[in-house]
């Protein structure tokens, strides 16, 4: 009977009945929840549970560090500002690096502490530095949250610790967590000099760091990024890792053991890796449309959007451009006007459309253009 079976499955790939891509295994993944997702794209390529509000622990960090960066790459906070830690700040339990009250640390090595040792101290430090206090930054985070579409996440802190009452609240998704990582991998690239430390010092040489995320030393293209663990969540983390210029975001949440996240992202990784490639048209041709009673003949049509689409990698070389263009288009016309469609394909299946935009303004010729043109063109027949 199976071999029957066999032999009728086979004749249905024949006839075309079903697709001939083998779908690839699953990954093993020993966690309450999990998900990986491309970074350029946001495509994600498996989930399970996603969805689930849990604790987070210190991967609560994720967002700590986007609104730091943010706040350097906006010009609020610098790199080689001083950071004065609080009463508060020192007290802070957990993954720390000791602060003392009245210690003082560089924004720069205030980063390093919490991306490498997730020291909670330097957490609470950075957000009193840039808030004023805690509760304001906390404010802050789920502003952010909110912005980002995180619908799954509330937070009470900048740390992830649950050691009190109100931390019960304190809580997000294995989907939030990769938005807010894909945020900060993708806007604030300066966070990976910090997140792929494998082992450092701060305090002048005297203290040592080290990564609490190991699969910086032992997987290969590793960019990060964060890990956490309290009683109460488990084990979790984000890992992000970058090959052939493709980034993913592997997220676990709740593991049993930290033997077993750092295992569950690795499939998760492996797997994407393994059966995805990003791949980004080539347009072998300048797009222009002819302007009439326009101060220029043409006008240069652009993609709107990137095209760089995330595509299972036995069709990478099977991508196919197309473009549909107006024929002409009447001046005046607006820097980002809508000239046209892209459309990529693979075989009959279509990929994406994209609008195409004008990429510059062409002003419409005034009524003393056309008379100097005019003379001109008198002046050229003679």
């Amino acid at each position: 009977m199976k071999r029957l079976w066999g032999i009728f499955l086979c004749v249905l790939f024949i006839c075309g009945v079903f697709p001939l891509t083998v779908q690839a295994t699953a990954p093993e993944v020993k966690a309450k929840s999990a998900l990986l997702m491309d970074t350029a794209t946001g495509t994600v390529l498996y989930d399970s549970n996603a969805h689930d509000a849990l604790a987070p622990a210190s991967v609560t960090k994720v967002m700590t560090m986007l609104l730091i960066m943010e706040a350097i790459d906006e010009g609020r906070i610098h790199w080689d500002d001083t950071v004065t830690a609080s009463e508060e700040a020192a007290a802070k339990g957990g993954s720390q690096i000791y602060l003392k009250v009245g210690e003082t640390m560089s924004v720069a090595d205030m980063v390093k502490s919490i991306a490498v040792s997730s020291a909670n101290d330097c957490a609470c430090a950075m957000a009193e530095h840039i808030a004023g206090s805690e509760s304001a930054f906390v404010d802050m985070m789920n502003l952010r949250a909110q912005q980002l579409g995180m619908e799954d996440t509330h937070f009470v802190n900048c740390t992830g610790l649950d050691d009190d009452p109100e931390a019960a609240k304190h809580l997000t998704s294995a989907h939030d967590i990769a938005v807010m990582s894909r945020e900060l991998l993708k806007n604030h690239p300066d966070i990976k000099k910090y997140t792929t430390i494998w082992m450092d010092t701060v305090r002048g040489g005297t203290f040592g760091l080290s990564n609490t995320n190991k699969l910086v030393r032992f997987y290969p293209g590793a960019t990060g990024l964060k890990t956490g663990f309290t009683s109460g969540a488990g084990y979790c983390l984000s890992a992000s890792a970058e090959r052939d210029g493709m980034e993913l975001i592997a997220v676990v949440m709740g593991s049993e053991t930290s033997k077993d996240r750092f295992a569950a992202c690795k499939s998760l990784l492996d797997y994407g890796f393994a059966n995805y490639a990003l791949v980004e048209p080539e347009l072998n041709e300048t797009m222009q449309v002819p302007v009439t009673m326009g101060k220029a003949d043409l006008v240069t049509a652009v993609p709107a959007q990137s095209a760089t689409l995330l595509v299972d990698k036995s069709q990478r070389n099977a991508v196919n451009v197309k473009y549909a263009l107006e024929e002409s288009v009447s001046a005046p016309v607006s820097k980002g006007q809508r000239l046209g469609t892209l459309t990529v394909t693979v075989g009959e299946q279509v990929l994406s459309e994209i609008p195409l935009v004008a990429e510059n303004t062409v002003e419409k010729l005034t009524w003393g253009d056309l008379v100097l043109q005019f003379f001109k063109a008198l002046t050229m027949s003679k």
